[in-house]
């Protein structure tokens, strides 16, 4: 097989997820290719923004906490377990030296459910275990609380 070929493979399997458009006044516009869906983000009042959309930071905080709800619908499917209603509360924390996520705290909420230790350590053992859980950088420190 030629590089090309190879190459248009290689592509194909690892087709471009999204794209991110500058619009000016630091605010971005990122479109997911598959679906057209269209998330736009701003800088944060604290570093110069108008705060009046998700931050780019505030998106890696909620992903945590949406990978581990989604990861544990998984699960629960898998193991005939009724999820049932979920929410989470998500808190990002900032350092100031360097600017970064120093902290993700999430607190999870199941409404009204009756679930047994072992269906509670399947749950919270899925949920910490979701990719976004295992791709953030370790210095990030992960909160997670599950309120049952």
């Amino acid at each position: 097989m030629s590089s090309f070929a190879a190459d248009k493979i290689i592509r194909f399997i690892n087709m471009t997820t999204s794209t991110v458009k500058y619009l000016g006044s630091l605010r971005t516009e990122a479109t997911h290719l598959r679906s057209n869906s269209i998330i736009h983000t701003d800088a944060p009042v604290d570093n110069h923004g108008k705060g009046e959309k998700f931050s780019p930071t505030d998106l890696v905080a909620t992903a945590l906490a949406s990978c581990m709800i989604s990861i544990m619908g998984i699960q629960a499917n898998t193991s005939n377990i009724t999820l049932g209603e979920i929410d989470a509360e998500i808190t990002k924390i900032m350092s100031s030296n360097p600017r970064k996520i120093a902290e993700i705290v999430v607190v999870i909420r199941f409404s009204n459910h009756n679930y047994t230790e072992r269906e509670k350590t399947i749950l919270m053992n899925a949920a910490k275990t979701c990719p976004v859980a295992l791709s953030l950088n370790p210095d990030i420190k992960q909160t997670i609380t599950f309120n049952f």
